[in-house]
């Protein structure tokens, strides 16, 4: 019997994560996340899979991020009928992520037939929200730490990745091999969950490469000066922030970095809006005694948050009259690289503005709005038209909850016992390319970026 690997997804590029194990016969998919950013990768999303969805038996979850499990809709629709294997923090996410995804997809494709935009015709969401709720029924609870049969010889562990909460690495062993997928690591450090944890090495280990090849500023000093400093001009001008953030994690940090720089008298004290019901109800999970082992010991949960002027911002008509604030303000809202969500409609109104200022708090894959505010962009395409960029832009990557260059190589020096091969995914070209260059070069590993597609066979005996 042999296995193979095949890159469905998240191989030269950041988003779309899809691995599949093929064991003899048996088919196993890790990550079933959707591509985002260039529409020639948000067109695979609507391509038929590589092989019959009902043909694969499980599915494990690494983390709950749209670009891991944002894909699950459109398999079951397409057949998949198995179980969706995940820490049980993940799944409660998930249900979030995936529920909101199904709203925002249903909606835009009414707003787009609507206004006449699309092209297609007429336009249809990804999946629907009976497509969600048939996936999430079909959902599995597994603990970190603990072996989990998957039948006929294989086993499956999640280990602490300490990026988001309920993030795992995820290591596979088959009759014939073992492979460790690092799902995206966390920092050294989290501002709110415990450390990552190293899991056991593995025959063949894929690794993230986001930031394969850069690193993050220096933590040390004033932290989040720049952004601080932005928020102090800001409501000098009499101008709004607005902070496209993610839902899950990204906005509970923001809110924690907040929290910091209002008690160290770095900011005014400003309305603070929360303006995704996604992200309010990742915040609820994250304050769940449930999943508090998985916090930092010296985080008060009950007070990690504490802004006396924050707002959860639930209805629409909330939503619509903070795009004309009355006074200087702080909005957060989703999605974080402003590929859809409710932070459309603000940059709509407010990036014209000079007063105004957008903080982009972590990564921008290429082809998203997000990016192209990065790169300096005059204009942004919204909702069928152009809307001239005035306000100020900064991008703060201390808010990046992803490993740098050197703590990916601190994760790979640190697997015992050392892989045979290494597969860099989850970076564009470049950040893969370097990252192995300097895994094979530094660590004396056979290292290369993954290609998307390709399918390669792994046998190095058990392990």
């Amino acid at each position: 019997m042999a296995t193979s690997l095949t890159f469905v997804g998240g191989a030269g590029t950041v988003t779309g994560s899809k691995y599949l194990i093929t064991h003899d016969e048996r088919r196993f998919l890790v990550d079933a996340g959707v591509f985002q950013g260039e529409r020639e990768l948000r067109d695979l999303n609507w391509q038929p899979f590589p092989v019959p969805p009902g043909s694969i038996q499980k599915i494990l979850i690494t983390h709950a991020h749209t670009d891991h499990v944002g894909y699950l809709p459109a398999l079951v629709r397409d057949g998949f009928e198995g179980e969706v294997l995940a820490t049980a923090a993940t799944c409660e996410l998930a249900a979030i992520v995936l529920r909101d995804a199904a709203f925002l997809a249903e909606r835009d494709a009414e707003h787009a037939a609507s206004h006449g935009y699309s092209r297609h015709d007429p336009p249809l969401p990804l999946f629907t929200a009976a497509d969600v709720e048939r996936t999430l029924g079909r959902f599995a609870e597994v603990d970190f730490d603990s072996d989990v049969d998957l039948g006929a010889g294989l086993t499956a562990s999640w280990t602490r990745a300490g990026h988001i909460l309920g993030s795992a690495s995820i290591r596979v062993t088959t009759p014939d091999t073992s492979i460790l997928f690092s799902g995206d690591l966390g920092r050294a450090t989290h501002p709110v969950l415990l450390s990552r944890e190293t899991p056991p090495g593995a025959g063949t280990v894929l690794v993230e490469s986001t930031y394969g090849d850069r690193e993050h500023l220096d933590p040390s000093g004033a932290q989040h000066e720049p952004l601080a400093d932005l928020i102090r001009r800001t409501a000098r001008r009499g101008g709004t922030v607005l902070i496209p953030a993610f839902a899950v994690d990204r906005t509970e940090v923001v809110l924690q970095t907040l929290t910091g720089l209002l008690r160290a008298g770095r900011i005014p004290e400003l309305p603070v809006y929360v303006n995704s019901p996604m992200a309010l109800a990742a915040l609820h999970v994250y304050r769940d005694p449930r999943y508090a082992g998985e916090l930092r010991p010296d985080l008060d949960v009950a007070s990690f948050v504490d802004l006396p002027r924050l707002h959860e911002v639930r209805t629409t008509e909330e939503s619509i009259a903070l795009n004309r604030p009355k006074m200087p303000s702080i909005i957060i809202s989703s999605s974080g690289m402003a590929t859809g969500g409710r932070v459309l409609h603000h940059l709509e109104h407010l990036l014209p503005d000079s007063r105004n200022a957008v903080v982009l708090a972590g990564y921008q894959a290429s082809g998203t709005r997000g990016r192209a505010l990065l790169d300096g962009a005059t204009h942004l395409k919204m909702h069928g038209r152009q809307v001239a960029v005035r306000a100020e832009v900064l991008s703060d990557e201390e808010f990046s909850v992803h490993a740098d260059a050197s703590e990916l190589l601190d994760w790979l020096a640190a697997l015992s016992p050392a892989p045979g091969q290494v597969f860099t995914v989850h970076g564009t070209p470049d950040s893969a390319a370097a990252l192995a260059a300097v895994a094979t070069a530094r660590l004396g590993l056979k290292a290369r970026a993954a290609e998307l597609g390709e399918t390669v066979e792994l046998a190095d005996g058990p392990s």
